[in-house]
């Protein structure tokens, strides 16, 4: 195959805070999935990972752990790399910013940008998010709270050097109109567009005195260069980039690059501040930065303290880890935020990867060992059923390439599966059972079956970039090895004659939720229980013998059973949800309960955003008369915990009940 020429793609370099959970782990799966996909069609591809590894929050995280800094980031990095590598990612080079030669050009690059001009001296003073290494000034603060985290920000002020951002910003705006392939999704270029870049920007600061762990400003001790103009440049650096001049022949080669893989939350600095540096040192844009949304556990951020976090390597050891990878890909919608849970995760190994996928080649492999000893063969005892199945099986490849191209891994997913779902109807179709009763339709039964296997090997090629390990184990039983991607196309190429394995493995045995429930409720507890004994060492919890703090409120009247039984309780699941405009406290939730569908107006916005209600199964009052708040119709009342301080919880069910179901 002819290659296409090179295909330069990298992923957001992980911030060594903690273990990854498996929405960061989508992020270098995703990004695996187009990397073996540009290589099977015939780019030179290099894909770069790594780990984000300076900062003020790593410096304090390895204070309470009681070790260096360092040895804490060595400690996470190794983690890291290590899921990345149980997930069989393919990635060519894995960056760390504390390497020397990252390190060092880092400084380079801040000192030509000061030689420049581009970067002064002064001093900042405003309101610093420590999570998320951010200052903000009140105006852009929501609700009081940190408007990309949501959480507490402090009042901060210490001499700093300063990015010239508004310098190029006109320059920035240009490109992005002239290039629209450059932001996508098209809503989060629209999103910088309206909220950053027309309103003006401000200039950045980029270095800091009030902590050491970062890479020094070698002409001015006391200053650490902060964190995006560290942790962006590694896309350069790590290939070879030298601010001196000296760039390597790998820099030569693959700059610009042709995708920046990253979670929307960070999309701001990979599309306003990484372009303005880039256009500061005179380089070349990348081609392109994708966005990418968030896997989210039942709708809800995860998080330790609920115990509800799933970790890549927790699922791998119970799916496999191609059915890790299956869902994470499959699941994720292109521009909207996925929702993962573990009984959801049962239900699609069970019907895609079990049903589908895996007894369909447990059954042709076996009936050709059943039938003919295991031997397929092509008779030419074709009928009009065929055609339809060979239609399907040989538009695949473009199918799935235009998705891919557009960066619609799930979709891409989806027609490989089409591929199986129209073998499993080809056999419903053609019943070889009731074929192998007469034995004058012998070789139509082989044709058939040479038909299946065919269409099967073409479905396995197409799906070695997603799930790489079941795609090897399809091609051991057929007896075959990957199709070339120039010809997956063409129909009827696998070898006549050729023998399958006598004994089919089994890729996916069905699961039983009751068997797989009782594990993760152990993992579940371990959480808690970490959580818990990690917030005690830091005595930001009470010790066990302590009493937890609780709440008196003024008791109500007493009701009657009868009184009670008016009032009738459901589960609910919020499938959409927006803040109500006259209001800074309501959000309008869509609750589909039961089969209905109900509007209910909370006032839960200082705890919960629009994106945040999506998919969560809450409590509700589904009997409590319709009413108007600021103008907007309510239909029920959801349930929720309130604190001393006036933070509200929604009640949720601890286990996974469906919609409608009686809370009693």
């Amino acid at each position: 195959m002819a290659e296409k020429g090179k295909f330069y793609m990298t992923t957001a370099i992980a911030y060594t805070s903690g273990k990854p959970h498996i929405g960061n782990t989508y992020e270098i799966v995703l990004a695996d999935a187009i990397a073996r996909y540009r290589r099977q069609e015939g780019y030179d591809v290099y894909f770069q990972t790594g780990t984000d590894e300076h900062g003020q929050k790593i410096e304090e995280k390895a204070e309470k752990a009681g070790v260096s800094p360092k040895e804490y980031v060595d400690q996470v990095a190794g983690e890291v790399k290590r899921i990345w590598d149980l997930m069989n990612t393919s990635y060519d080079s894995f960056v760390r910013t504390t390497d020397s030669d990252h390190e060092k050009q880092v400084q380079k690059i801040f000192k030509k940008l000061y030689d420049k001009g581009d970067i002064y001296k002064g001093s900042y003073e405003g309101l610093y998010c420590t999570p998320c290494e951010s200052f903000w000034t009140e105006s852009q603060l929501v609700d009081g709270k940190c408007p990309d985290c949501g959480r507490e920000v402090k009042p901060a002020k210490e001499e700093a050097y300063f990015f010239k951002m508004s310098k190029y910003a006109d320059r920035l705006i240009a490109y992005i109109n002239e290039h629209p392939e450059f932001i996508q999704p098209v809503s989060r270029k629209n999103e910088m567009m309206n909220n950053f870049l027309i309103p003006g920007l401000q200039d950045l600061c980029v270095s800091r005195t009030s902590f050491s762990w970062g890479i020094p400003v070698d002409f001015d001790a006391k200053h650490v260069v902060y964190v995006w103009l560290d942790a962006l440049t590694n896309y350069i650096t790590k290939i070879g980039y030298d601010a001196d001049g000296d760039s390597s022949e790998l820099f030569r080669k693959n700059w610009p690059a042709d995708l920046h893989l990253i979670g929307k939350d960070i999309i701001r600095f990979h599309t306003i501040y990484w372009p303005i540096f880039l256009m500061a040192l005179d380089l070349p844009l990348p081609k392109q930065v994708f966005g990418h949304p968030w896997l989210l556990q039942g709708g809800e951020k995860m998080s330790k303290s609920k115990g509800n976090v799933i970790y890549a390597d927790d699922m791998a050891e119970m799916f496999g880890v191609d059915a890790t990878r299956y869902f994470v890909l499959h699941e994720m919608p292109f521009e909207n935020d996925g929702i993962i849970t573990w009984e959801l995760v049962i239900e699609r190994f069970n019907s895609d990867l079990a049903n589908i996928l895996g007894n369909l080649v447990n059954r042709t492999v076996s009936m050709s060992n059943k039938y003919f000893g295991g031997e397929v063969k092509r008779t030419g005892a074709a009928e009009a059923v065929d055609e339809d199945l060979k239609s399907v099986v040989t538009a695949a490849r473009d199918k799935v390439t235009e998705k891919m191209d557009k960066l619609r891994v799930a979709d891409a997913i989806t027609e490989v599966f089409n591929v199986f779902r129209r073998c499993n109807k080809y056999i419903d179709e053609t019943a070889p059972w009731v074929l192998a009763k007469d034995e004058a339709k012998s070789d139509r039964l082989a044709e058939v079956l040479y038909n299946l296997t065919e269409s099967i090997t073409i479905g396995a090629s197409l799906l070695q970039s997603f799930l790489p390990e079941t795609a090897e184990k399809i091609f051991a039983q057929l007896n075959t090895s990957a199709r070339a991607f120039d010809v997956l196309n063409q129909f009827g190429l696998y070898e006549s004659g050729t023998k399958v394995t006598e004994k089919p493995e089994i890729l996916f045995a069905r699961l039983d939720a009751k068997e797989v429930m009782p594990k993760v409720e152990a993992i579940q507890q371990a959480q808690r229980a970490e959580f818990e004994a990690e917030q005690r060492a830091l005595g930001e919890l009470p010790e066990e013998n302590e009493s937890e703090p609780v709440i008196d409120i003024e008791a109500k009247p007493e009701i009657t059973y009868d009184d009670f039984m008016k009032m009738q309780f459901q589960v609910g699941e919020i499938i959409s949800c927006e803040a109500v405009p006259k209001s800074k406290k309501l959000l309008c939730s869509q609750v589909k309960i039961g089969s209905q569908v109900k509007q209910i107006v909370s006032g839960i916005r200082k705890n919960y955003t629009p994106e945040e209600m999506v998919g969560k199964k809450v409590m509700v009052l589904v009997n409590l008369k319709p009413a108007k708040l600021a103008g907007v119709l309510s239909e029920g009342m959801l349930l929720c915990a309130e604190d001393a301080d006036g933070n509200l919880a929604l009640m949720t069910p601890e286990r996974g009940m469906p919609s409608g179901a009686e809370i009693c």
